[in-house]
């Protein structure tokens, strides 16, 4: 009876965590479970098989580690076979070599393609031409120069759904990573250099974006908004803020460019044309000044 007790014990152990867990997932918002963007789903897949190969391995090993500790126990030891002289078995050392070996080659081979159809160079295939940004990291906020659509955001991005949206990046500051976790993977962004990712969304929303790599004071304030909107707002959006916003001269960047954080949105109009690459030509040419800015 008292044995009988004792399992229905573990099982309703077993159950409650299994229920809290389910909860907590379901309650809590957990952005990299919640993908919105293509790239940001394939990452999804990735993730939920690569996890099922590995419970292959991860769940007997813990039966097995509960199953020892109940079955060779101290107050069962009249009931378990002692064996000081056992060597060992082929079978079950054959088991725990070619098991997690055939997991290693399976895990191998989806990763090598993963890399490859995940690349953040990938440009994403459409029947919408894609939209450029270049994105700049600064202390510690975030600039966003649409350079064809002549303006510019300070933490927050603006995009259409539906539409490929090719990012270039580049820091003006320590370097940094990029990333909205319900679109897409992160990608960093280094001064002197030009690194790029392509995302694409289907559906309307206003998503978390942050940096994911430590730089200093003001790093938990370095967040932003992206808002996917229809073409047509996301138009309406262009437009206005090209009349009604002030334009990015030298010195307003110059201004922009030190130490703040949780710096709410900014929009600019008119940004120079070289002005990103005379950011990576500020680390990469001596007694560099910038170009004139209209």
């Amino acid at each position: 009876m008292i044995k009988v007790k004792k399992r229905w014990v573990i099982l309703v152990g077993v159950v409650a965590v299994l229920a809290i867990s389910y909860l907590y997932l379901r309650t809590v918002n957990i952005p990299v479970l919640e993908p919105k963007g293509i790239i940001a789903d394939k990452e999804f897949r990735l993730l939920l098989i690569v996890t099922g190969i590995m419970l292959i391995i991860v769940i007997p090993v813990f039966v097995l580690l509960f199953y020892i500790l109940y079955r060779y126990r101290d107050s069962n030891n009249k009931k378990t076979k002692y064996s000081p002289d056992w060597d060992h078995s082929r079978i079950i050392e054959g088991i725990w070599w070619t098991v997690p070996s055939l997991m290693i080659l399976v895990l191998s081979i989806i990763t090598w393609r993963a890399t490859y159809a995940l690349n953040p160079y990938r440009p994403i295939a459409s029947k919408n031409p894609p939209l450029v940004v270049q994105v700049v990291s600064l202390q510690w906020k975030w600039l966003f120069i649409y350079p064809k659509e002549n303006v510019a955001s300070v933490n927050r991005l603006v995009i259409p759904v539906n539409t490929p949206i090719h990012f270039y990046l580049t820091s003006d500051a320590p370097m940094n990573s990029f990333w909205v976790p319900q679109l897409s993977g992160q990608i960093y962004s280094m001064p002197g250099t030009r690194t790029q990712l392509y995302i694409m969304t289907n559906q309307k929303g206003v998503y978390n974006g942050w940096s994911a790599n430590i730089s200093g004071a003001g790093f938990a304030g370095m967040m932003f908004k992206t808002q996917a909107t229809s073409l047509a707002n996301y138009t309406s959006w262009i437009n206005k803020t090209r009349k009604s916003s002030p334009i990015l001269t030298l010195s307003s960047y110059n201004r922009l460019s030190k130490p703040s954080s949780y710096v709410k949105p900014r929009y600019y109009s008119y940004p120079s044309a070289n002005l990103f690459n005379d950011i990576i030509l500020k680390y990469r040419v001596p007694n560099f000044s910038y170009r004139k800015v209209v």
